[in-house]
């Protein structure tokens, strides 16, 4: 077994320091408090959420850019009303016959 002094990174978070301006931080004060929570943690939920969403975001861009580069590739592309009532079909657990792609 490895000793502790081995183990620090693995098992401590890395401390960095965050100057927030003073008007921020009183917002954030009462807000965390009213959540049981401290200004940090606070602070690392928020980071944590912003982080994680701008991870999707860049995860939904790089799909459309994927599905642009099929529409091109493929040549088909289908009518936005024939996918919306396909999908409303099939959430609404019915049976439906997939769209066809439009012809222009």
């Amino acid at each position: 077994m490895l000793p502790l002094c081995y183990l620090k990174d693995y098992f401590m978070a890395a401390s960095t320091t965050l100057k927030l301006p003073e008007r921020l931080k009183q917002r954030i004060a009462p807000l965390a408090r009213s959540m049981g929570k401290t200004p940090h943690a606070w602070m690392v939920e928020a980071l944590e959420a912003h982080a994680a969403l701008a991870e999707r975001r860049k995860a939904f861009v790089a799909d459309a850019l994927t599905a642009e580069k099929e529409v091109e590739h493929t040549g088909r592309e289908y009518r936005a009303e024939d996918v919306h009532r396909y999908l409303r079909a099939r959430a609404a657990g019915k049976k439906v016959k997939r769209p066809k792609p439009a012809r222009w």
